[in-house]
């Protein structure tokens, strides 16, 4: 071979190699960082980084609507009501991560292990549906025991499992013949028919996820090859990583100093979500001194709520909230512009101070802070400033999120005063305040108020009850008028959730309203992000 032929062959090796490892560096990865714990069983799932995994690991039967309210087919690709049945026709194309087609026993299964293992989302359903039956391989039919307006709503937090996968990898548990229901293995494990696979999973470290190339209804080349969610890292180091290109989209959570700092610097903007809850400041009304409502609506007057505004100001035209007018946000069924704002008044607290069975000095109020979340800690010194104003002595305490939804399972161990931020699960009024409200939902980190209030509990019964949407405004609208009256909570504001992200992606749910979903997390779809 002469020496010029040699020199062909070798720059065209070199050149295959080139584009070999092209091909290999091409592969792009969505790197963003949430809050500790990543719940990766659907029959637990329940908070912000929980529901990000199941958005993109699993499927559901309906999904939220694209800028604005209801829901679209997703597993089912119709359905009819007959009475109090809920007929739905599934598609027959899908398969789950294992392989295995995706079937109405799936369905089946899936509801029954959410409403056996009695966490996550689990309240949405019991006590309403009656039956679930797999009428043939494409067909289940649920059957309530009433009307209940937001059953369809509710199914986009029913994710669907692969019941071969779960049966096949039992353990040892407290569920007869179905064992540990499939735990052990689900909280390292997937068994969904999404988007993403999960690679690895570490629930306080980090969650990796890969695209699912025979993902029904396939998955756009630009959209990530690969996600990497970080869990509980410090605002030091994801504005470090932010500035190093080794984050792509940080957590909401951030301090507002730290967003501001960021979006100063070329390639990084700040994207955001609204109309979904708030930032609610919760009153154990079961312990004293808050058992007393007067003491309730002391603290609620005694607020500075502009201050608090203060404190989530990003830049001059982006903030971290809104002004509330209780609980609903702007948008929401039920919200009304009638409800007035909520004012700093300190003369009118000491008025309900004064009708208040206790004495403020005889009571020392603990007010927590989720410890992941810096900003919380200065809300608890902003109330300790006020409230000291009225003479009420105050401990401030930083609390890890594990540790918080433990602490509010009892109410002698909830603090006095909690900061929560909740947003709607599905796209209904009932999402959001049922579980915060409702006597019967009591005990978890949505509601550390512990209400006990019949009125309030007839008005939420109502509200699920009633299909006409004109009349549930007009349920809602009471409910919130009660809610603001038994003051077991103070509405600091209504959350815009506020995310610096890397300017070459491509969020459409976090950048254009038109195709946000008004659902907690579910903008962090990663199939409908483009890699740029």
């Amino acid at each position: 071979m002469s020496a010029k032929h040699k020199w062909k062959l070798a720059g065209a090796i070199f050149f295959a190699a080139s584009m070999a490892m092209g091909a290999v560096q091409a592969e792009t990865v969505i790197r963003i960082d949430e809050v500790a714990v990543g719940e990766l069983d659907p029959g637990k799932a329940s908070d912000y980084a929980d529901s990000i995994l199941m958005w993109n690991v699993y499927d559901t039967l309906v999904m939220a609507k694209q800028g604005g309210g209801g829901v679209v087919p997703m597993l089912a690709k119709s359905w009819g009501v007959e009475g109090t049945t809920f007929r739905f026709n599934l598609r027959d194309d899908v398969k789950f991560h294992s392989g295995n087609p995706m079937t109405a026993e799936d369905v089946v299964f899936s509801y029954e292990r959410l409403v056996e293992l009695g966490q996550g989302f689990a309240f949405l359903f019991k006590g309403w549906v009656e039956s679930v039956e797999a009428v043939d391989d494409y067909t289940v039919e649920f059957t309530l025991t009433a009307t209940y307006a937001p059953f369809i709503s509710a199914l986009v937090r029913l994710p669907i499992i692969d019941k071969k996968t779960v049966l096949a990898n039992l353990q040892d548990g407290d569920f007869g013949d179905l064992k540990d229901y499939g735990q052990a293995f689900l909280s390292e494990n997937d068994a969904g028919t999404g988007a993403y696979t999960i690679v690895s999973h570490n629930p306080l470290e980090l969650t990796v996820m890969a695209k699912n190339p025979n993902y029904f209804l396939g998955v756009p080349d630009k959209a990530p090859d690969k996600a990497r969610m970080r869990y509980g890292l410090e605002p030091a180091t994801a504005r470090t990583m932010m500035l190093r290109g080794e984050l792509d989209i940080a957590s909401n959570w951030l301090p507002p100093e730290v967003k501001k700092s960021l979006v100063a610097h070329d390639g990084i903007h700040l994207v955001k979500e609204g109309g979904v809850g708030g930032f609610y400041i919760k009153l154990n009304t079961q312990k004293a001194p808050l058992d007393d409502v007067n003491c309730r609506r002391a603290l609620a007057l005694a607020f500075d709520y502009d201050a608090g505004m203060s404190q989530v100001a990003i830049t001059d035209t982006v903030s971290g909230g809104v002004p509330a007018r209780g609980p609903l946000p702007a948008g929401m069924l039920g919200y009304s512009m009638s409800i007035p704002v909520a004012v700093q008044d300190m003369a009118a607290a000491r008025e309900a101070l004064a009708l208040c069975k206790y004495t403020p000095g005889d009571h020392e109020l603990e007010i927590s802070w989720v410890a992941e979340v810096p900003l919380e800690e200065r809300f608890a010194l902003l109330m300790q400033q006020n409230f000291s104003e009225l003479g009420f002595k105050t401990k401030i305490v930083g609390v890890p999120w594990a540790l918080f939804t433990e602490r509010v399972s009892k109410v002698e161990s909830t603090p006095h005063i909690s900061q929560v931020f909740v947003t709607a699960t599905a796209p209904d009024p009932d999402s959001l305040i049922y579980s915060m409200y409702h006597s019967s939902a009591s005990g978890t980190w949505r509601s550390p108020e512990w209400v006990n209030d019949a009125e309030v509990d007839r008005l939420l019964d109502r509200g699920r009850a009633t299909i006409d949407q004109a009349e549930r405004q007009s349920i809602y609208e009471e409910l919130v008028r009660r809610l603001i009256d038994l003051q077991p909570t103070i509405y600091a504001y209504e959350m815009v959730s506020v995310f610096p992200a890397n300017e070459s992606i491509n969020i459409p749910g976090l950048m254009d309203p038109a195709m946000q979903q008004p659902v907690m997390a579910a903008n962090f779809t990663f199939r409908f992000m483009e890699m740029n």
